[in-house]
């Protein structure tokens, strides 16, 4: 069984910073690439970044520039640094495999972006 927990999410003003955490149960990082997603009300879930084990990563057009993956083996665990946050970011952001296994889907962390 592998459990993904996501965490730090919250409110914030359109131009502030937020950094999320995925926390797994297992040491799946080393072997795996990761993604953060994200879904809006109303909206398909998108990916917005990823990373593999060797550290490459990529993003969605949207977030370029602003967002930025990382991971810490020893905490088995990804994050998502978010800068310069936009209101069309706001979304429940997910993270899991990439591509995703069905399995791994938690419930998310918020974020939501407005003045």
């Amino acid at each position: 069984q592998v459990l993904l927990v996501e965490s730090g999410g919250g409110l914030v003003q359109p131009g502030g910073s937020l950094r999320l955490s995925c926390a797994a149960s297992r040491s799946i990082f080393r072997f795996l690439t990761m993604g953060w997603y994200r879904q809006a009300p109303g909206k398909q879930r998108e990916l917005v970044a990823s990373i593999t084990s060797g550290d490459r990563t990529v993003y969605a057009d949207s977030v370029k520039g602003r967002f930025t993956i990382s991971r810490d083996s020893a905490k088995n665990t990804v994050y998502l640094q978010m800068n310069s946050l936009k209101p069309e970011d706001t979304a429940v952001y997910y993270c899991n495999s990439q591509p995703p296994v069905g399995e791994y889907w938690g419930q998310g962390t918020q974020v939501t972006v407005s003045s």
